[in-house]
């Protein structure tokens, strides 16, 4: 059995690669990555706030295991993705690779372009070549995002629910209600999996991933650390707010606060592919990857009384105006049975807040010097 992971070098699929060698004694595991997120974040003037290792010694490492080869290669490229699946002959697809960053894609119309084209080209790359290299029973688990959900009054359920109208009944996909040209690129991706489901009969697993907070698993720590982004584009909220309140900066929240947005911690994340891994696909099923939601305000209260117990330190929180476009007020109900199922009962995410605290608080320093990327410009402190 041969398991590829894309975005092999990536703050999932780091510790994703880690924890299918320790899982899987006699599986061989293939990392693939170009190592862009690297370059993004450096095109942005910030930096991981933990310490990781270069792309070689990264390689040299997980090569040691044995089991484990890892390969550089740009997945829009149609000849290398063909090579890496004709070569290697996957049983398992974990597609992780992506340009993730919402902020990132809405900078210029360069930008949304390249997210749509290095997103939506690297899955269809990966699909048109299972299907060129007679490898249909491949069971490909994606990387989508709760992002295509939009933010709908009603609860949101995994992936489809059931339509009547008209005298007429069906079980249809739930409708994409992108925020950003990264969500719609993971809408696209979603019909293009589907697509190549109803088609081909390729079984697909479309994970649509949360805010994913953490800053280690039991496999990616100290010197096998995966990245920890804090800046504007790349910091998740739960993140950049740690590093906020670590140099005693204030947290700030957009606008009043009062989106309910849905969070995973990293480890339930990882846990949830790797678990998947093991399993034969199933037709076109979607996991809800996320212990519920929360509202931002209360993230930032929850956060800052976790920096008085874990640091000492009293933080203010501070509101700014929002500058993105969205709901003001929403509850975000969103169903996670199938998720739910794959991990039992999720990690509290105030657990995962305190494994950041105690991650990042050595490298306060590198956080002091790059705290002019945590908002952007015009709503600076």
């Amino acid at each position: 059995m041969t398991i590829l992971v894309t975005g092999a070098d990536g703050y999932i699929g780091w510790p994703v690669l880690l924890k299918l060698a320790e899982t899987f004694s006699d599986e061989r595991i293939v990392g693939v990555d170009n190592f862009a997120r690297r370059r993004w974040v450096e095109e942005i003037g910030s930096v991981s706030a933990t310490e990781i290792l270069s792309p070689a010694e990264r390689r040299r490492k997980v090569e040691e295991i044995g089991r484990i080869s890892f390969v550089e290669g740009d997945l829009t490229s149609k000849e290398f993705v063909n090579m890496l699946v004709r070569v290697y002959q996957p049983d398992t697809i974990i597609h992780l690779a992506a340009q993730p960053s919402a902020p990132y894609s809405q900078i210029s119309w360069e930008k949304a372009v390249y997210t749509q084209f290095n997103n939506n080209i690297s899955t269809l790359n990966l699909l048109w070549a299972l299907k060129e290299n007679g490898l249909l029973d491949t069971h490909f688990i994606a990387a989508t995002t709760t992002g295509v959900y939009g933010a709908p009054e009603y609860p949101i359920p995994e992936g489809f629910y059931e339509v009547e109208y008209k005298g007429g009944r069906d079980i249809v996909p739930h409708p994409h209600m992108a925020g950003s040209f990264y969500h719609m690129s993971k809408c696209n991706d979603i019909n293009n999996m589907f697509l190549a489901h109803k088609q081909w009969g390729l079984p697909v697993s479309d994970v649509r991933v949360a805010i994913v907070t953490g800053a280690t698993t039991e496999e990616a720590k100290n010197e096998l650390s995966t990245r920890f982004d804090f800046d504007f584009y790349f910091g998740v909220v739960t993140h950049r707010f740690c590093a906020q309140a670590l140099i005693g900066y204030p947290i700030t929240v957009y606008g009043k606060g009062l989106q309910g947005k849905p969070f995973v911690t990293l480890k339930d994340c990882v846990e949830s592919f790797v678990e998947l891994a093991k399993r034969d696909g199933d037709g076109y099923r979607v996991y809800n990857q996320t212990l519920g939601a929360v509202k931002i305000v209360d993230l930032a209260r929850m956060i800052q009384e976790a920096a008085e117990e874990e640091i000492g330190l009293e933080v203010e929180v501070k509101h700014v105006p929002n500058p993105r476009v969205e709901k003001e007020e929403h509850e975000m109900v969103i169903e996670n049975e199938n998720f739910r199922k794959l991990v039992g009962k999720p990690t509290d995410l105030k657990e995962a807040i305190k494994d950041i605290f105690s991650t990042i608080e050595p490298r306060k320093k590198v956080i002091e010097a790059y705290k002019d990327r945590f908002l952007p410009r015009g709503l600076e402190k």
